[in-house]
């Protein structure tokens, strides 16, 4: 699973794309309703992901994504210091228990 994020002056976007293992790409998109921080909106498209993968897929995912921020605060590298982030990161590390980043 691929996920990025993107604020903006007229809000903010998410995309989530799945390549299965017979190499069937599915992209979503999402509008984000609120205006968010490029780091918020990074979150909420791998909360997105994951959660249509928890209901949908019940197969072994790996997330990719190109916020070092948001990846490496998962990982467990970074400390997440911004306390607007932490309700994201929580909610997204309990979704990622028993997936691989």
């Amino acid at each position: 699973m691929y996920f990025d994020g993107a604020s903006h002056k007229e809000g903010a976007d998410a995309g989530v794309v799945f390549v299965t293992s017979e190499e069937e790409v599915l992209p979503y998109s999402f509008t984000l309703i609120k205006k968010c921080s490029n780091n918020v909106a990074e979150y909420e498209a791998l909360i997105l992901g994951l959660e249509i993968a928890v209901d949908a897929i019940q197969l072994p995912l790996k997330a990719y994504g190109d916020s070092q921020l948001v990846v490496n605060q998962l990982l467990g590298l970074y400390e997440v210091k911004k306390s607007e982030l932490l309700p994201y990161h929580n909610y997204a590390k309990r979704l990622m228990d028993g997936y691989e980043m």
